[in-house]
């Protein structure tokens, strides 16, 4: 029962403190900010997987001179 009622109490505490920092404009910052960050980190991931293959499919067609 004390287990319980300690849970449920962490559990509002928690809810409340997520809800705050929904509400406030610096919650919003970081959220933004995490957003901005995956977008970039994707694109830079997606340019090397492009130049990698471009770059490896180059290689593969060289002719070497055994």
């Amino acid at each position: 029962m004390k287990n319980s009622m300690h849970l449920e109490l962490v559990r509002v505490l928690i809810g409340a403190r997520l809800e705050r920092a929904r509400r406030t404009e610096q919650g919003v910052s970081a959220v933004e900010w995490v957003l901005i960050s995956a977008a970039v980190a994707g694109i830079a991931i997606a340019v090397g997987i492009i130049l990698y293959n471009r770059l490896t499919g180059k290689a593969n067609d060289l002719e070497l001179g055994d």
